[in-house]
């Protein structure tokens, strides 16, 4: 596998133009100008890319991006991805943003919090027709802004420019969580279901408690997504869901007054009484002690 430290030797190897700026680069193509080898790769910089594929596969995670509608991908530094047999169906572009054009800016710390860099390629950005040319003439003015004589508000608007596009996307992402509301319903769901068999078939005892990781493999999404649709359906990130859970069970099972504390917090996958009783307090607002004794 390539490890790419510079965009110009990442340029050179998928064979676009070199950047005029090391460390920023804007690169537009179209279904003449794409395709070419096979490259698994890692980078040091952030990739921001629209695609239509005619045929071939972006891997990045565990799943294909398919081919349909243009999408937005985004690809944050040292994440494995894979360009396999590449042919567009229209144009594209691709951003490129070093590490280092970051560094010393507010957007080397606000680029982390768009939890986006964190999922998989099936769990890109669907645009619609509006959306979509909104962000190409964000990208347009960015490009041309790259081209024209820098000076010392060049880096400035680009990244002015650059902060939009990605506050665009976490707003449309938002509508794509809302607009399949059957599909996020489903995957509320879904989420219940697996977290009652994992107590109900005494998984905890095996496994421990169960994980966020745990909860996405088995209903196919990445930890961030899976986090993101469950919190515009509930209010709640998955692992809120899931000490929400936890916390209903111990209260039953302190209700019931069959078992003392510790034997309650093995019997929920807890290493030991200490975390549990922390965890329940802080959900609760009681000790589990308290709780058995006066609820």
């Amino acid at each position: 596998m390539n490890h790419f430290d510079k965009i110009s030797g990442f340029s050179k190897a998928i064979g676009i133009k070199p950047p005029e700026h090391p460390l920023f680069s804007i690169s537009f193509g179209n279904k003449d100008e794409c395709g070419g080898d096979d490259i698994e790769f890692s980078a040091n910089f952030y990739i921001v890319s629209f695609q239509q594929l005619e045929s071939g596969n972006i891997m990045h995670g565990r799943t294909s991006f398919d081919h349909d509608r243009g999408k937005l991908l985004f690809i944050k530094p040292r994440q494995t991805v894979t360009f396999k047999n590449i042919k567009l169906r229209d144009e594209c572009f691709l951003i490129l943003i070093h590490e280092d054009f970051l560094a010393g800016t507010s957007l080397h710390h606000e680029i982390k919090k768009y939890g986006y860099f964190d999922y998989e390629t099936n769990e890109a950005l669907y645009l619609s027709p509006s959306e979509e040319a909104m962000i190409w003439n964000l990208v347009t003015i960015m490009d041309k802004e790259c081209r024209n004589n820098t000076d010392d508000f060049t880096k400035t608007i680009l990244l002015s420019h650059l902060d939009t596009l990605l506050k665009y996307a976490q707003r449309f992402y938002k509508r794509q969580f809302t607009n399949r509301g059957e599909m996020t319903g489903t995957v509320t769901t879904r989420f219940h279901e697996l977290l009652q068999s994992y107590f109900e078939t005494n998984k905890t005892y095996e496994s421990g408690l169960p994980t966020v990781t745990f909860m996405a493999e088995r209903l196919n999404f990445s930890s961030r997504y899976l986090s993101d649709v469950l919190k515009q359906e509930t209010g709640k990130t998955a692992l809120e869901l899931i000490h929400l859970y936890i916390i209903t069970e111990a209260k039953n099972l302190l209700k019931q007054g069959t078992m003392n504390i510790a034997e309650i917090s093995y019997s929920l996958g807890f290493e030991n009484p200490t975390y549990f009783s922390r965890l329940f307090k802080k959900e609760a607002g009681v000790s589990p002690n308290y709780f058995r004794n006066h609820y």
